[in-house]
């Protein structure tokens, strides 16, 4: 392929890491990962309420990796509230999975950053060694692909398998008892899975400009000393 071509593949690789970089700083920072309505079952039982009545019963909440608000409904009113998983909840949460979420998201703006500018330097200076030249951007990639998914896996798991949302809505509650109703996942999240498809893209725009995949020749290599081997 010409390098004018290599050059306007490797470009376009750098602004798409470059735009992970910021999706996921934005994703980090804002509340916007999950969005529930939870049921206080204790109100809704003293009332035996069902259909329409139920509706009085159903508050919401939508909070992020290091906040959220809410609304508490037990049939006598709105009750807002507002938390932070630091230091607030700290001791009711799966602590250690929620601080891995954050630490691989910022190992992915860390290696995205890495990705954009080994992009840029194979696009314009003249990489010398194998983890700098165009097969290491396949490394790169592959690691920010990697710690995309993790970060996807370990928060779905701390929401659905320790059922954060009903953790939230009953720390510090007395009297009531307050069940999921129902969960998604918002935009902030599906950002992150955004920046994993984008480095996934990455890896097909380093195939395109004609770069092997790693250890390709090295195998092929292998495979034709071992036939020479043997006619000896």
């Amino acid at each position: 392929m010409p390098s004018r071509q290599k050059k306007i593949i490797f470009s376009i690789g750098g602004v798409l890491c470059f735009g992970c970089v910021l999706v996921v700083a934005a994703a980090m920072g804002t509340q916007f990962w999950v969005q529930a309505a939870v049921l206080c079952q204790t109100g809704a039982q003293i009332v035996n309420a069902s259909g329409a009545e139920l509706e009085k019963f159903i508050g919401s909440a939508t909070y992020g990796l290091f906040h959220g608000k809410g609304m508490k409904q037990c049939g006598l009113g709105d009750r807002r509230f507002y938390f932070s998983f630091f230091p607030d909840l700290m001791d009711v949460v799966p602590a250690s999975l929620h601080v891995s979420v954050i630490f691989f998201c910022a190992v992915l703006i860390v290696f995205s950053s890495v990705s954009c500018g080994f992009f840029f330097f194979n696009a314009f200076g003249s990489p010398y060694e194998t983890l700098h030249g165009p097969q290491g951007l396949y490394l790169w990639n592959m690691i920010t692909c990697f710690c995309g998914c993790l970060v996807l896996i370990l928060f779905s798991s701390e929401v659905k398998l320790h059922h954060l949302t009903e953790i939230i809505f009953n720390f510090n509650e007395v009297s009531f008892v307050y069940k999921t109703q129902s969960e998604r996942y918002d935009r902030s999240f599906w950002l992150i899975f955004l920046a994993f498809l984008t480095h996934g893209l990455n890896i097909l725009l380093i195939r395109l400009a004609g770069i092997q995949f790693p250890f390709q020749e090295a195998k092929e290599s292998d495979v034709s000393t071992g036939a020479a081997d043997l006619m000896y």
